[in-house]
C-alpha cells in the first residue's frame, strides 16, 4: 500500500498481489502458472492473474496503461457486466438516450438529502457511507456526465485529447466511472484576461474523465457544504446570488444616523492558487484518496509538467466547493470575537454594539464596524483565521473606508448621499460593458448582417440589464441607450460612406407600435435599454437549505422569472409554472433557456404561446440528440 500512495510505477502490480520474483504463491515468477494464465481472457481483465497473462506489456503498466487498456478503465465496475457493458455503439448509444432523467434526479436528490440530515446530526460515519452509495450509484455517474457534456467546457479538451461527442462515448464514460486505480491527469493551463487586463488568470482544463469525477464527487459534497455553510456567504451556491449579498447590505447600512459609517472591504491574495493541502485533506469530508489526486494532479504548460503543492484546480467543477467550505466559518470567528455577551456566549443582541455585519461572495468580503479600529480588529481577526489556511489577505485591495466616501463591490457602488443609501452601477461596470458593446459592433460585427447584430447585442443588453435592475440603474440604462446610438451610427456609416444621413437612417432606424427610431428589422429590433424595470430583489432566507426547502426555492424561482419576463414570454412561464418541458424541474431566468416549438417552424409551426415551450438548454441538446437515429 506504501508504493501505491508514492506512485511507484510497481504499486499497481503490487496491489494486485503479483511479485515479480515468485509470483503469487511462492513457486514461480510473472511467467510461470501457464495453466492459470489460459482463463485469463479479455472478460476477467480485473483479476489477480490478469496482469501476469503472457506476453504482457509492463512499459504499458508502468505509464498507466495494463494491456493497452487505461487504469481508469481497467478498474471499471462494469467492466465484467455484461448486462451494462456492451461493445456496440449503437446499443450504447440507445441506452444513453433511454436513460429516464427525472428518476435519476430523484434518485439522487433522494440520498443528498440524507446526507444533508446526517450532517445536521454531527452523524459524519453516517456522512461517509451515504456518500459512498452516491458516487457508486449508476443514476449519479449518469448525471456527472451529463453536467459535463452540456456545460460550456464540452468541445474543449484536456492533456489527452478526448471528447465526449457521441452518445456512445458518454455511455461508455458512465460505465467507467470508478474510484478503483483511479490517477487524475494533469490540468492542461491556459491563461485568460482578468477585467483590469494587466494581469492574466490561470485556468487548468481537465479531461473530460477528471471532470466527470469531479461532477461526481460534487455531487456528494456540495449538501454537507450547503448545510455547514456561512449563512451570509452567496457565492457559488445553489439558490443564491450576488442579488441577495446586495440586499443584505442594503439592510445593514440603510437606517439613517444608526447604521454603521466604516467599511472593511476584503480580497484574499490568490484564494484558488494558494490554499493548502494539508488542511483540505484534514479538514474536507469525502474520499481522501479521490480529493488528493484531484489536488495532486499538477498541470502542464507548453509541454512541460509542472506539480501543485498548493491550492484548488481552477476550472475545475469541484474547486468552488472546496473553496467555500475552506472560507466558511470566517463569520462565526466574527460573531464569537465581536458579539458575545459577558458570559462569553453568542447573543445577536450584541450584535449593535459594535455594529459588525458580515456578508461574503465566494473570495470577496465586506465587514461594516461602528468605528475605524473595529475594522481594523476585524481584520486581524480574519488574518489569523486565514493564516490557518494557508491563505493572506491583499494588501493593496484590502482597505478601510467610509461610507460617505463609497465603496465597490460586485460591480455595484454602494454610497450614503445625505444619510441615504444609493446603490448604483459602479464606474468599472458601465465601462466594461461600454467596452464590450463597442467590440461587437464596431470590430467583431462590423460585416454582420443587421439581424444578426441585433441578436448579439440584445443577449449583452439583457444580461446586463437583469444583473443591475435590482438597483438604482436608471440613469446608468439611459446612458447606455445613448452610447448604443452613437456606437450603431458609426457602424451604419462605414458601410455606407457614400450616403447621406437621411437614406441612412431610414435604412436601419425604424417606428415600431409607438415607438421611434428604433433599430430594426422586419424580423428583429433592438431592444431599448431603459425599458427594462427596476424591481427589487427578495433576498433570502440564510437557514434555508436548497435540498431540505425544495417547494420555497422553487417559488422563489418562479416569482423571480414572473418579475422579469413580459408579454407571451411570462404567459408561458406562468403556464409551466416556471418548469422545464422537458425534464420536469424548476427553472430559474438567469440561467440557460431558450423555446421549444412543439410544431418545429421547419414544418411550419408558428410563434404562437400554445407551440411555444419554455426549457433548459441541456436538456434541449439532449432531446435533440435522441431525436437522431443514430
Amino acid at each position: 500500500m506504501h508504493y501505491v500512495e508514492r506512485g511507484n510505477p510497481y504499486a499497481l502490480l503490487f496491489h494486485k498481489g503479483i511479485d515479480f520474483a515468485r509470483g503469487r504463491n511462492g513457486a514461480e515468477g510473472i511467467r510461470g502458472n501457464k495453466k492459470r494464465m489460459a482463463h485469463c481472457n479479455g472478460e476477467h481483465r480485473g483479476s489477480k492473474f490478469a496482469l501476469a497473462r503472457k506476453g504482457a506489456d509492463l512499459f504499458q503498466v508502468f505509464h498507466g496503461k495494463i494491456g493497452g487498456i487505461p487504469v481508469n478503465d481497467l478498474y471499471s465496475t462494469t467492466e465484467g457486466k455484461t448486462s451494462e457493458k456492451q461493445s456496440d455503439e449503437a446499443k450504447l448509444g440507445a441506452q444513453w438516450k433511454s436513460i429516464d432523467w427525472r428518476r435519476a434526479e430523484r434518485e439522487v436528490n433522494r440520498l443528498q438529502v440524507r446526507i444533508v440530515k446526517a450532517t445536521q446530526q454531527n452523524d459524519y460515519n453516517a456522512v461517509k457511507r451515504l456518500q459512498y452509495l452516491l458516487t457508486h450509484s449508476f443514476y449519479a455517474k449518469a448525471l456527472a456526465v451529463k453536467r459535463v457534456v452540456t456545460n460550456d467546457g464540452r468541445k474543449t479538451p484536456g492533456v489527452d485529447g478526448v471528447l465526449w461527442n457521441t452518445p456512445a462515448k458518454k455511455m461508455k464514460a458512465v460505465l467507467s466511472l470508478t474510484d478503483k486505480g483511479y490517477r487524475a491527469r494533469p490540468l492542461r493551463r491556459v491563461y485568460i484576461e482578468k477585467k483590469d487586463k494587466k494581469k492574466k488568470r490561470p485556468l487548468g482544463i481537465p479531461t473530460m474523465y477528471d471532470r466527470a469525477m469531479q461532477a461526481l464527487y460534487a455531487l456528494a459534497l456540495e449538501p454537507v457544504a450547503e448545510t455547514t455553510a456561512d449563512g451570509k456567504s452567496f457565492g457559488f451556491r445553489k439558490g443564491r446570488c450576488a442579488q441577495d449579498a446586495c440586499e443584505y447590505l442594503f439592510t445593514a447600512l440603510s437606517r439613517k444616523h444608526i447604521s454603521p459609517k466604516w467599511i472593511l472591504e476584503g480580497d484574499i491574495k490568490g484564494c484558488f492558487d494558494h490554499i493548502s493541502h494539508d488542511w483540505l485533506l484534514a479538514n474536507i469530508p469525502m474520499d481522501k484518496s479521490i480529493l488528493k489526486q484531484f489536488l495532486k494532479a499538477g498541470f502542464i504548460y507548453q509541454r512541460e509538467l509542472f506539480p501543485t503543492e498548493e491550492g484548488t484546480p481552477q476550472g475545475g467543477i469541484i474547486s468552488p466547493i472546496l473553496a467555500n467550505m475552506t472560507l466558511d466559518g470566517m463569520e462565526k470567528q466574527l460573531a464569537e470575537r465581536f458579539h458575545t455577551n459577558a458570559l462569553g456566549k453568542v447573543d445577536i443582541r450584541f450584535k449593535n454594539a459594535h455594529k459588525v455585519n458580515f456578508v461574503r461572495y465566494a473570495d470577496d468580503f465586506v465587514v461594516t464596524a461602528a468605528t475605524p479600529e473595529l475594522a481594523l480588529e476585524a481584520k486581524e481577526v480574519i488574518r489569523e483565521f486565514l493564516a490557518q489556511r494557508g491563505l493572506e489577505l491583499s494588501e493593496e485591495k484590502t482597505v478601510v473606508t467610509n461610507i460617505d466616501d463609497g465603496f465597490d463591490f460586485l460591480g455595484w457602488n454602494f454610497r450614503k448621499y445625505s444619510e441615504k443609501l444609493i446603490i448604483k452601477p459602479s464606474k468599472k461596470a458601465v465601462k466594461a460593458i461600454v467596452s464590450n458593446l463597442s467590440d461587437t459592433i464596431l470590430r467583431r460585427g462590423k460585416a454582420w448582417e443587421q439581424d444578426v447584430l441585433i441578436m448579439k447585442l440584445n443577449e449583452q443588453i439583457r444580461g446586463w440589464t437583469n444583473y443591475h435592475q435590482s438597483v438604482c440603474a436608471s440613469y446608468a440604462f439611459a446612458h447606455l441607450d445613448y452610447v448604443l446610438y452613437e456606437l450603431l451610427w458609426r457602424w451604419a456609416k462605414r458601410r455606407h460612406p457614400k450616403k447621406n444621413k437621411w437614406w441612412i437612417s431610414t435604412r436601419y432606424w425604424h417606428r415600431v407600435q409607438n415607438q421611434n427610431w428604433v433599430f430594426s428589422t422586419d424580423k428583429k429590433k433592438l431592444i431599448r435599454v431603459d425599458s427594462t424595470a427596476i424591481v427589487r430583489h427578495t433576498k433570502v432566507k440564510t437557514t434555508a437549505n436548497p435540498f431540505l426547502d425544495t417547494e420555497y426555492f422553487r417559488k422563489r424561482k418562479f416569482d423571480k422569472g414572473m418579475r422579469r419576463l413580459t408579454g407571451k414570454f411570462k404567459t408561458i412561464w406562468k403556464n409551466q409554472k416556471g418548469l422545464c418541458y422537458h425534464c420536469g424541474m424548476p427553472m430559474d431566468v438567469s440561467e440557460e433557456r431558450e423555446i421549444f416549438y412543439l410544431r418545429p417552424k421547419s414544418k411550419a409551426g408558428t410563434e404562437d404561446i400554445r407551440n411555444m415551450r419554455y426549457v433548459h438548454c441541456a436538456c434541449q441538446q439532449i432531446y435533440a440528440e435522441c431525436r437522431l437515429k443514430k
